[in-house]
């Protein structure tokens, strides 16, 4: 059979990057690349002062908390603020609930624009340099991203009650640690919550201590939950998509992605049927251990119940476009003037991988690499040794990019000498197609008998591309996903890596490479299938176009080596051309 090694490798090429592409648009919780989401953003969330009413009636498997939300003239309503070196804290005494996290080492996603914001000439193009601060945790008429918790099992002080407001420090200062304490009575029962905030630390320690101050035995349950709207973050688009969602981990189950789409759908289901099946079914409903998360583009909120506790787990719709993540954890009967506790973290930070496998078990997992998490692991850590001696992760690129090369340039080499030699038997093979034009058995038969006179795997040039095409998904995956890069410059036009070329010069300079490569390699027979190849590094490189510039610069890299390697061993070949 006649095998043209340029399309085997174009084919190989295409595919990986289609591959690629799907996988990333899997991982965003997308059904295919060519799909829109149009769920997820064609309803406005709850209107801030119903968000806590719904979430507090409408958690899934606990049993509804009574009342709407607390009358907020029957107390005195306040948003107290808690300042240490790497967050700012707003929680509000309604409900105690975390409204507000900023992040004050971490700049919002800027945006380079386009071509210098098109000389002043189109709105869309202009540069957005994310001078604020990142805000995970938020509440305004747009966006809803709450954390909550409070008590079932009777009229106990939930997320919906008022809550009263010990005196004391509210900013870190030169301290270590600061202390936020707030109290409920509700029902016969006292809830206080103790926010603890510590210095260069991402963990909120909350500590929910339980009393009995009525005259009956009571038997509460504490619950915690993530609220969250449907919409995806700012910045957030087609070409530069991230899974924004629910996660968990369980020791039995280990860890999960869910989607914004599969709670509404699912709600919908059990709406129409008059149950709850089919939100049971989209994960595991109990667990003695784990973690439940929102997680998003570099960062993430998760709430780590104490180790080895028996937890229900639930999630819920809760609202037009307003859903929920959480569990419920047993506390034992109280007889009057009896107390029980329980202890927590809340993290809220950057998808850094230490910091979060010090906080649990699995919970280092959010930051996704995908399906080659084991290859993709010690790539990072090698990243990380080369980056603390260069400095600056775009030259950190760049010399893994080389590394990853000479590791790899036996099987390369091995692959260029190939089709080299495919190259230089192209006019005996193209004199075979016109010999038996007319009958393809023999075409083939001809060309086979050429390779083995010749000496050539017809499959030498695909295969070494093959063995590295893991490698190569894995690395694309850690650039992707690692918020290391995220606002790091490289030199002169490059402000952030995370972000597209702004003057698209390392698109064009990956077209060009291409191009160049593309020549390098044994010419189709089919005049059209030429013009082909010649084609698609142009409709790649428009793709390239919203890339995050790190993941183009990779490529432009490892092409301009793979150019000088083909044509070292093109020229070794080209003299038994004659």
């Amino acid at each position: 059979m006649d095998i043209n090694k340029r399309t085997i490798l174009w084919i190989v090429f295409s595919v990986s990057l289609v591959i690629l592409w799907n996988e990333w648009m899997i991982s965003n919780g997308k059904p295919s690349m060519f799909s829109a989401n149009t769920e997820q953003t064609a309803k406005a969330p709850a209107t801030p002062a119903k968000t806590a009413a719904l979430a507090a009636n409408g958690a899934a498997g606990v049993p509804a908390v009574p009342g709407d939300a607390a009358d907020p003239a029957a107390f005195k309503r306040e948003v107290i603020t808690i300042t240490t070196d790497v967050i700012k804290v707003d929680i509000d005494t309604l409900g105690g609930q975390v409204k507000r996290l900023e992040l004050l080492k971490f700049k919002g996603a800027g945006n380079p624009g386009w071509f210098g914001g098109c000389f002043g000439l189109f709105k869309w193009c202009q540069p957005d340099d994310g001078k604020q601060n990142e805000v995970l945790f938020d509440e305004g008429a747009n966006h809803t991203y709450l954390a909550q918790s409070g008590l079932v099992g009777g009229p106990f002080p939930t997320h919906a009650s008022g809550f009263t407001v010990q005196p004391g420090v509210r900013t870190l200062g030169d301290g270590k640690q600061v202390q936020l304490v707030m109290e409920a009575v509700e029902g016969g029962v006292k809830l206080t919550k103790t926010f603890t905030f510590k210095r260069g630390d991402y963990v909120i320690d909350v500590r929910h201590d339980v009393a009995n101050v009525g005259a009956a035995p009571v038997t509460p349950q504490l619950y915690l939950q993530l609220t969250h709207d449907g919409n995806k973050p700012v910045g957030d688009s087609f070409f530069n998509s991230s899974f924004t969602g629910p996660t968990l981990y369980t020791p039995q189950d280990k860890y999960q992605k869910l989607t914004f789409e599969k709670i509404e759908k699912a709600a919908v289901e059990d709406e129409k049927k008059g149950n709850d099946n089919a939100m049971k079914a989209l994960h595991p409903q109990t667990a003695n251990g784990g973690w439940f998360a929102i997680s998003q583009h570099f960062f993430v909120s998760a709430f780590v119940p104490p180790e080895n506790a028996k937890r229900d787990i639930f999630t819920k719709k809760v609202g037009t476009n307003l859903y929920a993540i959480g569990n419920v954890l047993p506390l034992p009967t109280l007889a009057p003037g009896a107390s029980a506790s329980m202890d927590s973290k809340l993290y809220s930070g950057p998808q850094i991988a230490h910091l979060l496998e010090n906080v649990s078990p699995g919970l280092e997992l959010v930051k996704d690499y995908g399906w080659l998490t084991i290859i993709a692991k010690p790539m990072f850590w090698v990243m990380e040794q080369i980056h603390s001696v260069l400095g600056n992760w775009g030259w950190t690129i760049i010399a893994f990019t080389i590394l990853i090369k000479l590791l790899f340039f036996p099987l390369s080499a091995a692959g260029y000498r190939s089709m080299a030699k495919m190259k230089l038997v192209t006019p005996k093979m193209q004199a075979i197609r016109e010999r038996f034009k007319g009958d393809p058995q023999k075409m083939n038969q001809a060309t086979m008998e050429l390779y083995k006179t010749e000496k050539i795997n017809p499959l030498g040039g695909c295969l070494p591309i093959l063995i590295q095409m893991p490698v190569f998904i894995a690395l694309y995956w850690v650039l992707n996903a690692s918020v290391e890069i995220r606002g790091a410059p490289w030199i002169g036009w490059i402000t952030d890596l995370a972000q597209h070329d702004p003057w698209c010069i390392l698109p064009v300079l990956y077209a060009i490479s291409m191009y160049i490569t593309t020549k390098l390699n044994p010419a189709p027979a089919d005049p059209m299938q030429a013009k082909m190849m010649l084609f698609m590094p142009l409709a790649f490189s428009v793709m390239f176009f919203f890339f995050p510039s790190g993941l183009v610069l990779y490529w432009v890299v490892n092409n301009v080596l793979s150019i000088g390697q083909q044509w070292v061993i093109t020229k070794k070949y080209a003299p038994a051309a004659t």
